[in-house]
């Protein structure tokens, strides 16, 4: 499984948030601009909850397993992987979703019209990318918890037959 990179993370923000902003020029002008809902931060910060505790498990239960500690539950690696692939789909959701709602943000505070409720809305956008930041961040660290150590093979060179 390849490593989540940054790059492509922050590349997806900003083409979502650009085609946001676009996009929200072009709806405001034929119409009324549909609002950010309430809910999208809480949503985001429950994925980034989620993906935080289980990397925090993982952590733990590895350390006590490399400790040898008795009674150390072990972890089964189709379900590392599992979360670490839950990680991964998570934290590229979050930078399309985050960009979405930074461009409409921008818009939003550019736009500067005298209805109150645009502020309101500014402000739930910039929570949602906060919250899908965060996300981000939560699925990196799981990533870290469950990399495997690297192979010092040039420390213990192979065994000769004698």
């Amino acid at each position: 499984m390849k490593e989540l990179r940054i790059r492509t993370l922050a590349g997806l923000f900003v083409v979502a948030g650009v085609l946001s902003w676009g996009g929200a020029r072009l709806w405001d002008a034929l119409g009324t601009l549909p609002g950010v809902p309430v809910a999208a931060p809480i949503v985001l910060g429950a994925i980034a909850a989620v993906l935080l505790a289980t990397a925090l498990s993982l952590r733990a239960r590895l350390k006590a397993q490399r400790e040898r500690q008795p009674e150390a539950k072990g972890v089964d690696p189709m379900m590392a992987a599992r979360a670490v692939l839950f990680g991964q789909a998570s934290a590229l959701v979050a930078a399309l979703v985050s960009g979405m709602y930074g461009g409409a943000g921008v818009f939003l505070l550019a736009e500067r019209s005298d209805i109150p409720a645009r502020g309101d809305q500014a402000i739930y956008a910039g929570a949602a990318v906060v919250a899908g930041i965060t996300v981000i961040a939560a699925a990196v660290f799981l990533e870290r918890v469950c990399r495997l150590p690297e192979d010092d093979d040039d420390d213990h060179p192979p065994a000769t037959a004698a």
